[in-house]
């Protein structure tokens, strides 16, 4: 790692339909090979069927989330924001290395790593689904973590449940 300076943050753009940065940003992590418009396909589609499923779940939330993502927003886009928001870690393990041995010291997760994190979870699990399509794959996994299941919500708990089992090594935090 350089020791010079830090490199500086890159933007990105807005995702055309939406406005919305946090969706642009998952798009970006689907995305493979440079194919941007078969990602923001499969996006786009996996939130329409997402709003056509989960009608209830995004009842559920009623108005609170209405004026969250710019531009235009819809039931799809709000249930998404509220499963990535349900999915961010917030503790983690880090290996810390004292005298000969090495630990697992719990540490807080920063907000920016937690949503990056919640990103490669949910689409990690959405390619290891069985459905036909990475459409109907992301909006099964978007809607399963809704409902509080999935390996994407699993992967959130476990990660919690080791943070909280090696918590006696926290004062080896840095």
């Amino acid at each position: 790692m350089s020791r010079r300076r830090k490199p500086e943050k890159r933007t990105i753009l807005p995702d055309p339909r939406f406005g919305d940065l946090v969706l642009s940003k998952f798009m970006n992590n689907l995305m493979e090979d440079g194919k941007k418009s078969v990602a923001e396909n499969i996006v786009y589609g996996a939130l329409e069927i997402v709003e056509a499923k989960g009608k209830n779940i995004a009842d559920e939330e009623g108005e609170a989330d209405k004026g969250k993502a710019g531009g235009s927003s819809s039931k799809g886009l709000r249930i998404f924001h509220r499963v990535l928001k349900k999915i961010r870690p917030q503790l983690e393990v880090r290996s810390r290395r004292v005298g000969g041995a090495t630990y697992q010291v719990p540490t807080e997760v920063r907000p920016e790593r937690a949503t990056a994190l919640a990103m490669r979870w949910i689409i990690d699990a959405a390619r290891a689904r069985g459905e036909h399509t990475m459409m109907e794959r992301v909006a099964g996994e978007i809607l399963d973590a809704a409902n509080d299941r999935g390996t994407a919500v699993k992967k959130r708990d476990d990660t919690h449940k080791m943070a909280e089992a090696n918590k006696a090594f926290a004062h080896y935090r840095w």
